[in-house]
């Protein structure tokens, strides 16, 4: 890989730079587990919460939107609320930010850390004064990033709850990229892209980036390359420069958005 001719390198998080589908899948289950079992009345009409419908329901959606999925799912009516509400609540909002302080309580007491050719590839860009920024639908994206201890390396984070400031829609769109790209002065002609997922690859190649760079943690190379993406890798220890990465592990296509 030689990177010589680019500015600027937008990363996606979650399988990408960190592992971290499994940890939003795990807050999904305890919260929805909970709220099932504390009440019993909807239980009898609902099936229990599996991890089917985290892909089916959840996967790829705003925390609140997913909420909504899964409780319509199961014939479950709740009030809206706002995204403000207390966790306790029996509310979409208030269950929206159940899950979410059960994922903030994972990732404080367990941690994450990214992948091993993931930071070696940072740390390889980083001595060469590369700009770079993750480009995540996730609101979690700075805990994320802090827990994992890569904060440092990324000079913008364009993260769900800024794109809701900015009113900016989500991948596939292309415009929290082109708004990543353009916060770090660059032309997204002169911008590298890498993402593990379908949408994120789409939204590079719609947003005219020089280079969509693909990671298969378990999606496949031809679907990668039939969204567009220019090459695809296993590992990004295989984009560093005479570097001959170990086998990389592998993930289902998993994106968690809030």
């Amino acid at each position: 890989m030689d990177w010589s001719p680019y500015d600027a390198v937008l990363f996606d998080l979650d399988g990408v730079v960190t592992p971290t589908a499994e940890v939003h899948m795990r807050a999904w289950a305890a919260m929805f587990d909970q709220f099932l079992t504390d009440h019993p009345t909807r239980q009898e009409v609902a099936a229990p919460y599996t991890d089917a419908d985290y892909f089916a329901y959840i996967d790829g959606r705003p925390r609140f939107e997913g909420v909504s999925s899964f409780l319509a799912s199961r014939g479950i009516e709740l009030p809206q609320g706002t995204e403000d509400d207390d966790p306790e609540l029996d509310t979409v909002g208030g269950l929206g930010n159940r899950k979410n302080a059960m994922f903030s309580h994972i990732l404080a007491t367990e941690g994450v850390r990214p992948y091993p050719g993931s930071l070696a590839l940072l740390e390889y860009l980083g001595a060469q004064q590369m700009p770079m920024a993750i480009v995540s639908s996730s609101r979690n994206a700075p805990a994320v990033l802090h827990a994992a201890s890569v904060t440092s390396f990324f000079a913008e984070v364009m993260h769900g709850g800024i794109a809701a400031e900015r009113g900016l829609p989500g991948k596939p769109a292309p415009d929290t990229f082109l708004a990543a790209a353009a916060d770090l002065d660059t032309a997204p002609e002169r911008a590298v892209v890498i993402e593990d997922a379908i949408s994120g690859v789409r939204a590079g190649v719609a947003g005219g980036f020089a280079l969509v760079i693909g990671v298969d943690r378990g999606v496949g190379t031809g679907a990668l390359r039939a969204a567009g993406a220019s090459e695809v890798v296993s590992d990004l220890a295989q984009l560093i420069p005479g570097l001959t990465p170990g086998p990389a592990p592998k993930r289902s296509d998993s994106k968690e958005t809030s």
